[in-house]
């Protein structure tokens, strides 16, 4: 297929154009450069440099591409953030995002793939979480992405836009070529590693006193490439609705910092800090349907696994990409 990518330039977005690329599909890639890196995008797509503030820019991009389907991965993604500029939030999540489905539309475009999250539900009534759940966001990036959410239910009954979203739990680990640089980071293994690699003095381990067994947060981590593969197996006709992504077992923030002690063979010291406000106990995913009715089957599911690769990129690339 021809498949433009949005956000292609970023953590999530480049992997995943890498991975369209090595199964043979064309993939051009928009991206206006704010949070990705250029070379973070695969030399064997075509690249758009994106201005979405521009008016008609994103429906010129899709012209030109003429793609068949959109993976839509563009956003803005620092929940806290979000909570301090919430307009921001609402103008790239939402309004941007909703130029990108007209421009789907007036194309022709047949399939609509979005970069969702678990953070439309909020904090979830049970776990392991199912996509039945009630969605009650918490904070304004959670609600612009489940604003569009709602805009790709009625863009599909109304317009024949074919979606697929997929609501992820925590993004980890590296290919060989591409791994995780963020300019602002708030991920827990790629600050955690930092300090293995001396960039940093100690880790932060925000709240210890949580309902669990040894009272710091519970988080599910998915291995990027799987992510990658599930966006693959939602490019199929006739695939539609929400899925849930992640590996459906939940490790502490202690037992995270463990595992990079393990698997760099460095003593990484950790300060205790207090809960941040907003952080439940635990966050499990149940992709039970996603295997069931997309036939995924996650690769790389051990915590070892995720760590070991994203351990191996940070070493070869110790200050991410250079800008």
């Amino acid at each position: 297929m021809n498949v433009l990518v949005t956000g292609g330039a970023g953590y999530i977005g480049s992997v995943c154009t890498e991975e369209l690329l090595n199964a043979g599909h064309q993939v051009t890639v928009y991206d206006n450069l704010s949070e990705g890196h250029r070379l973070a995008v695969d030399a064997r797509a075509k690249f758009i440099l994106g201005k979405p503030e521009v008016d008609g820019n994103i429906l010129a991009a899709v012209k030109s591409a003429k793609p068949d389907a959109i993976m839509h991965f563009a956003a803005s993604a620092l929940v806290g953030e979000s909570m301090t500029n919430p307009r921001k939030y609402f103008h790239n999540n939402l309004v941007n995002a909703l130029k990108l489905a007209d421009a789907a539309v007036e194309c022709g475009v047949k399939k609509f793939v979005f970069s969702s999250t678990c953070a439309t539900y909020g904090p979830p009534d049970r776990v392991p979480m199912t996509e039945d759940l009630p969605q009650r966001p918490i904070n304004p990036y959670g609600e612009a992405k489940l604003m569009f959410e709602k805009v790709l239910i009625w863009y599909q009954q109304v317009y024949r836009l074919e979606f697929i979203a997929f609501r992820y739990f925590n993004a980890a680990g590296a290919s060989e070529k591409f791994g995780e640089h963020h300019r602002i980071e708030t991920h827990l293994i790629p600050n955690v590693l930092f300090v293995a690699l001396g960039k940093k003095t100690q880790c932060e381990i925000y709240g210890t006193d949580y309902p669990t067994p040894d009272g710091t947060c519970i988080r599910d981590y998915i291995h990027i490439r799987d992510l990658a593969q599930a966006h693959m197996l939602g490019l199929q006709p006739g695939k539609t609705g929400f899925y849930n992504l992640g590996n459906g077992d939940g490790y502490s923030v202690k037992q995270v910092i463990q595992m990079c002690e393990k698997v760099t063979g460095k003593k990484i010291p950790a300060v205790e800090k207090p809960r941040r406000p907003g952080d439940p106990p635990r966050l499990v995913a149940s992709a039970d349907k996603a295997m069931r009715e997309l036939g995924w089957k996650p690769k790389f599911p051990k915590l070892e696994d995720i760590v070991a690769t994203a351990w191996a990129w940070h070493q070869k690339h110790p200050d991410g990409y250079p800008d």
